[in-house]
């Protein structure tokens, strides 16, 4: 999917208008927050943010890991 973006001026800074179809697949709406980061590529656009999600992913595979030490710890 190619959209072509609109920039808007909002005070110093400068925004980007996002059609509401694109809207509706990052699944997102007004208020919400997107992350911009940096690929070899180009920018890639998300509606979570990628470090959060790489945290949440270790923490899962420690909770798997050490199931019976957290049991132990919960009692």
């Amino acid at each position: 999917m190619n959209v072509e973006l609109n920039l808007l001026k909002i005070g110093n800074s400068v925004g980007v208008i996002l059609p509401k179809d694109v809207l509706t697949k990052l699944r997102v709406t007004l208020g919400d927050r997107l992350f911009l980061s940096e690929q070899p590529d180009g920018f890639a656009m998300r509606a979570h943010d990628p470090a959060f999600v790489e945290a949440m992913t270790a923490a899962e595979q420690i909770m798997r890991d050490d199931r019976d030490i957290l049991a132990v710890l919960a009692k």
